[in-house]
């Protein structure tokens, strides 16, 4: 049975019900009450919550309560670019509205379709955990949509000025050793013990492509940000797009291999079970670049910088817990997922 918004309320700090109301009243979305209002899981740096209005179903997507410095930008640009991708080929959450000033709910928000989809890292559904052939179908999924947002043109799009894409390859290492380095003003205990930090950063200046054509990059693409159909091994949606910029779309296919699980390497943090039946890590690459005019013979490269950005991402998280800002339980996991993460460089590196 629908309950309006008095039977399922919602925290007036996060979400005040009665200015969405209005809000969406000026904008012609339905009249009436909320229904079915749900938060939903979504990641831990922003909040999702699904509510019905006028028998239509929304998503509201917006900071934390407790938002970041750079929250509300970010949340201004995830709403730009799925705007930008709407009637592309890339699967993404379609944008149904989205309001820029954080001064009328406390934040910047937007409104997106619901996706009818699953997300495979924690756990898949019978028709895709019962057959090998559906989840090597799946896993060609994944990297045809990364091929479709590397195929995007951002200037035809509307997403000039999106990225500053000029240098954007010699800013990766100076940009994320520098980030790594500002852990320590948060206090605390936190030291960087990550191993061949530093090794990884001089071969990645060493080995740096010499060029590369800019477009749209989702900048944390992996199977923990993607929703696939519940009737079929196709992706519903490329999801959380926190990260997305222009630069160098061959990141998003590094990402693939950062955290892709492979025979005799390190464990990866993103993993679906059964696993049997995915294709292999060149089989990917070898998929993607079938559908992407992209040269991907320096694709080690990619494999290696997104362990390195990546890892020192998470590594925030440590320190923060470190300081007393975070769980240390959180802090510890993640942890070793960036000391993995590393390790992976390091196998990519050799192998290379």
């Amino acid at each position: 049975m629908a309950t309006d918004d008095r039977e399922n309320p919602v925290d007036p700090s996060v979400v005040d019900v009665d200015i969405l109301c209005d809000w969406m009243d000026e904008r012609g979305l339905g009249e009436g009450p909320l229904h079915d209002v749900t938060p939903l899981a979504g990641g831990t740096q922003n909040l999702l919550l699904r509510f019905v209005r006028a028998g239509r179903s929304y998503v509201l997507r917006r900071p934390p309560e407790h938002k970041r410095k750079n929250s509300d930008e970010t949340m201004r640009r995830e709403a730009r670019v799925l705007g930008a991708l709407a009637g592309s080929e890339v699967p993404h959450p379609a944008l149904i509205a989205a309001e820029p000033d954080e001064s009328v709910l406390g934040a910047v928000f937007y409104l997106m379709e619901p996706v009818d989809g699953f997300t495979p890292s924690t756990g898949l559904p019978d028709l895709h955990a019962g057959d090998p052939s559906v989840r090597r179908a799946m896993g060609f999924s994944l990297a045809d949509a990364a091929a479709a947002l590397g195929r995007v043109d951002y200037q035809e799009v509307g997403l000039e000025g999106f990225g500053k894409p000029d240098g954007y390859l010699e800013r990766q290492v100076p940009r994320w050793r520098s980030q790594l380095e500002s852990y320590a003003e948060l206090g605390g205990d936190w030291t960087p013990e990550i191993p061949h930090v530093d090794e990884v950063g001089e071969w990645l200046d060493r080995n740096r492509p010499a060029s590369f054509e800019p477009g749209v990059i989702h900048g944390d693409y992996h199977l923990a940000n993607v929703m696939y159909r519940y009737d079929s091994p196709d992706l519903a949606a490329v999801v959380d797009w926190e990260l997305a910029t222009i630069g160098d779309p061959l990141i998003d296919l590094g990402l693939i291999m950062a955290f892709w699980p492979e025979e005799n390497a390190p464990p990866t943090a993103v993993s679906v079970t059964p696993w049997e039946g995915f294709p292999t890590i060149e089989e990917m690459i070898a998929r993607y670049t079938e559908g992407s005019a992209r040269e991907t013979g320096a694709i080690d490269w990619y494999g290696v910088l997104a362990c390195y950005k990546t890892g020192i991402i998470l590594e925030g998280t440590n320190a923060r817990a470190k300081a007393g800002k975070a769980p240390q339980s959180y802090g510890d996991l993640l942890h070793a997922t960036t000391v993995g993460l590393f390790k992976k460089a390091e196998t990519i590196i050799r192998r290379s």
